[in-house]
């Protein structure tokens, strides 16, 4: 399918801005180029009953943030389901702020808190650091969730990219350790190890995350490219072996057609669909990695913002 028309228009201003490109660039210029432009793009922050920033523990003695998004006051006597975020950035850059509107969407338009983490980043912490703060976040609202207002009975996982990646890793964490998920929220997850599909060869330069820069995103979190071998890292094809998938939660994954990352999510959508896992699959025609954070200037992910909000619903019903 052709690109959708504004996307085609953001690809040609991105070409035009002639900006240095993530792979060419220190992690910390990386980080400051991608706060900078997060929101240009993006809706329009709705407003919360509350947004409350925490510290919690992480397992090696640290702590890490989280923001608390609820969209109503809570009630002990009926508490709200929440939705624990991952956000995108090839576990190098990105953070809270640079996903707030989307958080803010998900919860106002579902009905849930919204817990977003802070995981740290590469390369001063490098696999798997990021995916130890994201259990531990999830470990942390399933024991506190009452404290806040929240439902320890009705807690789904979500992420976008790298932190689909961390979503994915957290649900079978979860499945092994007793915490019962509602939902996966798979927003275009990395999931392979090698890059070497068709749409990764189709796709490798000028649909804004191209080949080198996932790369180079890799290169700053893995430690060596032993750990390309682990699931938690490549949950599709890790060498090491994949888990078993079944009785991980359900699973709601959005697949953009021009994004390199495609086939690999409609693998490892069959994939959960082998191991018995329910599996809603959206193939979003016409968009690229990161469309999710462009409804401000692209009508149509308005559609994609409702598809997710319909599945969180269904899932905390």
């Amino acid at each position: 399918m052709p690109l959708n028309p504004k996307i085609a228009q953001i690809l040609e201003m991105v070409a035009r801005a002639n900006r240095p490109p993530f792979h060419t660039l220190t992690p910390q210029q990386a980080r400051a180029a991608y706060e900078m432009s997060a929101q240009i793009l993006d809706i329009a922050p709705l407003p919360m009953f509350g947004v409350e920033d925490v510290r919690i523990p992480a397992r090696d003695g640290e702590t890490i943030g989280v923001r608390v998004y609820q969209p109503a006051e809570p009630s002990w006597a009926e508490p709200m389901p929440a939705l624990l975020y991952l956000h995108g950035g090839g576990f190098t850059v990105g953070s809270v702020s640079t996903h707030d509107a989307l958080c803010r969407k998900l919860a106002h338009d579902a009905g849930c808190a919204v817990v977003s983490v802070d995981y740290r980043l590469a390369p001063e912490h490098r696999f798997p650091v990021a995916i130890n703060d994201a259990f531990d976040a999830l470990q942390w609202l399933a024991r506190e969730a009452p404290t806040y207002g929240l439902d320890p009975a009705r807690l789904a996982i979500g992420g976008d990219s790298a932190g689909g990646t961390l979503a994915i890793a957290c649900a079978v964490l979860a499945r092994d350790s007793g915490i019962d998920l509602r939902l996966q929220l798979l927003i275009y997850p990395g999931t392979s190890a090698w890059q070497k599909s068709a749409s990764h060869a189709r796709l490798a330069e000028g649909y804004l995350l191209s080949g080198e820069t996932i790369q180079w995103f890799f290169e700053q979190y893995l430690r060596d490219e032993r750990d390309r071998d682990d699931w938690r890292f490549a949950p599709l094809d890790a060498a090491g072996g994949v888990p078993d998938y079944k009785g991980v939660a359900p699973a709601w994954i959005a697949a953009a057609d021009h994004d390199p990352l495609y086939d690999e999510d409609i693998a490892f959508a069959a994939k959960l669909e082998d191991a018995g896992v329910p599996v809603t699959l959206m193939r979003y025609e016409g968009m690229v990695h990161e469309f999710f954070k462009m409804g401000g200037f692209v009508p149509e992910v308005a559609e994609a913002h409702a598809d997710a909000v319909r599945a969180l619903r269904a899932a905390f019903a």
